[in-house]
């Protein structure tokens, strides 16, 4: 078995402590030191802590795209359960760390944003390309009459991202899933729902 690279090593390290600490906690130093690397390490294998971040990022993003993938899966299951499918599984990895954890681009782009242009920029483009499969998936809804048609799919999947995110802040101050429940509860009896039931 090939051995693991200390580039991966340090992206590994990286993952977890920047979920444990947050972007500003987390000294190259503490990933260094979690990676069991040696000091002066990190900068042989990134030009900074930003891009760092940003590449650990896009393997979340990457762990992320495959649950959307499986759970917007075209399985004879209609949209919007698909939808709810999503939504349920993220709510049940949540559960997982207590209510506590959130979801990294999430956390990133609160803490980040305002700080650093390049992570910010790259958070656009995550956000961009993470809208994509449901902007499908709710177009089909739309098509088959099950999501109204007042809205852009894409925007409609923006709305959806965006208060998901919201919800799961809240989540966070609450250490309680109601923040969730109450957002699917709402949203599936307003904005997803068969116009003719709404």
């Amino acid at each position: 078995m090939a051995r693991q690279s200390l580039r991966e090593k340090l992206l590994d390290a990286g993952f977890q402590t920047l979920w444990n600490s947050g972007y500003a906690a987390a000294g190259v130093r503490d990933i260094v030191a979690a990676a069991d690397a040696r000091p002066g390490s990190f900068t042989n294998h990134f030009a900074s802590k930003e891009e760092f971040a940003g590449e650990v990022l896009e393997r979340y993003f990457a762990y992320v795209s495959g649950l959307v993938e499986a759970a917007l899966a075209r399985d004879g299951t209609p949209p919007t359960g698909r939808l709810r499918r999503y939504l349920d599984v993220i709510t049940s990895k949540l559960e997982a760390h207590d209510w506590a954890r959130g979801c990294m681009i999430g956390n990133l782009s609160l803490e980040t944003a305002v700080h650093s242009e390049p992570l910010r920029l790259r958070l656009v483009a995550i956000f961009e390309r993470w809208r994509q499969p449901f902007a499908a998936c709710i177009a089909e809804g739309q098509a088959t009459g099950d999501i109204t048609n007042a809205f852009d799919p894409e925007d409609l999947a923006d709305f959806l991202l965006s208060s998901w995110q919201g919800a799961m802040l809240r989540m966070k101050v609450e250490r309680s899933p109601e923040p969730l429940e109450r957002f699917k509860k709402i949203i599936f009896s307003t904005v997803f729902a068969k116009e003719q039931a709404r």
